[in-house]
């Protein structure tokens, strides 16, 4: 347990006290303390059984609201027009291959992609869709991350991060609060312990049942508010933790110079942070007055999207096994945004922002080792309806990879003529299961694990990853 409160003064059972110090000890990773990962750490490599972990993250970045297969990365321009994209194609650098013409970012990296034109579950209900793409299927019901860190561990033995955290826009600045926030879908921790929930950088998380940092009240929530608090405490306690003996010293070090630096985007380079913003791309002005539901729309707006891909890569940098970015917006029947108003903005975020993300690993050498994920609940329907938009469809869905290690460069999978079902080698959720497990985990070892719960156990060991991709 790390405890850290702040001046006020405290009761307890033995009276009051201006403050409590610090406790370090009880920290979990999957069943263990912190102190007991960084003592037996040394002792690893002669023990090959639990060497399961690969050195690998993974970053989804889950379009919530059901994003349009069509005008993303299967625009059909062979449909009759009401089922092929709306606005388009644009060409990319795999010969014969084309995305929505709202991707031309993406497009020119297409090498560097894997884009399946054949996922399907059939489910078109929201919040069942949502929880059901976002576990993989797995019979824990447990969001991909939730499963991750109940193998993994709670937080990272070399940084101390959480291995499991969920970006949303008011994670980036209070600027941002006004923005959708839905992140709950697609965080489920199933049957498994709320303390695997996503840790949420933004108001703290359910890790902090561990990881306790009281602060006066309303700075909490302001995440500049609690690195300046941490930093203050590194500072005040160094001398005070000077004589403690190294492993306690190194899992002070841990918790609070990880937590601290990774959510900081003080230190990027201006130019690339420029290179991922996507603040430029705001609803017009009247646009909410002319639609049902217009009042929702600027919420939409994915001007924190950009911020939120770059902090994924720096949490994956610094030793997060699994992050979920949320991106809102994408539920385009025509009574808020439709794919006609609203594929001009959100569609040329997550090109910029997206590929921002892809040329920033391959710059700094992450490409092998942190998988971008981009998908959502489910498809849009083949047919444009009366309204410029389409309507929920699971039958053909959203899907698409970048790096991790994975077979680039190729489009898994094709759809039928009208760009409705699968014609040809079916992705299921369970392979998108796999192929995630796959990227993080070798399961011949977790298969030797005695910590873990069998349902855990099974969903990483006998999930099949999608075969053209390893």
């Amino acid at each position: 347990m790390l405890t850290v409160l702040s001046g006020e003064t405290v009761s307890n059972c033995e009276g009051f006290s201006r403050r409590e110090f610090l406790r370090v000890g009880t920290l979990g990773l999957g069943g263990l303390s912190l102190l007991d990962t960084l003592s037996l750490k040394a002792h690893a490599s002669a023990n090959k059984a639990y060497d399961f972990l690969k050195d690998r993250s993974v970053v989804m970045l889950n379009l919530q609201g059901g994003p349009t297969h069509i005008e993303t990365f299967d625009p059909k321009m062979t449909a009759p027009s009401e089922y092929r994209a709306m606005f388009g194609e644009v060409k990319t650098s795999l010969p014969g291959v084309t995305f929505g013409s709202h991707f031309p970012m993406l497009g020119k990296l297409a090498h560097k992609m894997a884009v399946v034109r054949s996922f399907r579950h059939g489910n078109g209900s929201h919040g069942s869709a949502s929880a059901l793409v976002a576990a993989g299927g797995n019979p824990t019901g447990a969001c991909l991350g939730s499963l991750y860190s109940r193998v993994a561990g709670l937080t990272n033995a070399q940084t101390g991060l959480p291995n499991n955290c969920v970006v949303v826009p008011s994670t980036c600045g209070k600027k941002y609060d006004k923005l959708n926030n839905k992140a709950d879908r697609i965080t489920s921790v199933g049957n498994l312990s709320k303390s695997f929930s996503s840790f949420d950088p933004s108001k703290g998380g359910g890790i902090l049942n561990d990881m306790q940092l009281r602060l006066p009240e309303g700075r909490f929530d302001n995440r500049r508010g609690l690195l300046t608090r941490i930093d203050d405490l590194k500072r005040s306690t160094d001398n005070t933790l000077s004589s403690a003996d190294s492993l306690h010293q190194k899992a002070f070090d841990v918790i609070l110079g990880g937590v601290t630096e990774a959510f900081d985007l003080s230190n990027e380079d201006p130019r690339l942070v420029e290179r991922y913003d996507t603040g430029a791309f705001t609803i017009p002005r009247g646009l909410p007055k002319k639609k049902k539901n217009g009042k929702a729309i600027p919420a939409q707006a994915p001007l924190a999207l950009g911020k939120q891909m770059l902090m994924a890569r720096r949490l994956c940098e610094a030793g997060c096994g699994f992050v979920t970015v949320t991106s809102t917006g994408w539920d385009m029947h025509g009574n808020a945004f439709g794919i006609d108003d609203g594929m001009p903005i959100l569609g040329p975020a997550v090109d910029k922002a997206a590929s921002a993300f892809i040329e920033d690993c391959s710059r700094k050498g992450l490409s092998e080792k942190i998988l971008l994920v981009i998908t959502g609940e489910f498809g849009r329907t083949p047919k444009i309806n009366a309204r410029g938009g389409r309507d929920h469809w699971g039958n053909l869905c959203t899907l698409a990879f970048a790096g991790g290690g994975l077979k680039m460069g190729q489009v898994v999978g094709k759809s039928d003529k009208l760009v409705g079902q699968p014609a040809e080698d079916l992705v299921t959720p369970n392979m998108l299961l796999g192929t995630v497990m796959n990227t993080l985990f070798d399961p011949g070892q977790v298969r030797l694990l005695s910590s873990i719960p069998d349902d855990v156990k099974k969903a990483v060991t006998d999930s099949k990853p999608i075969p053209q991709l390893v």
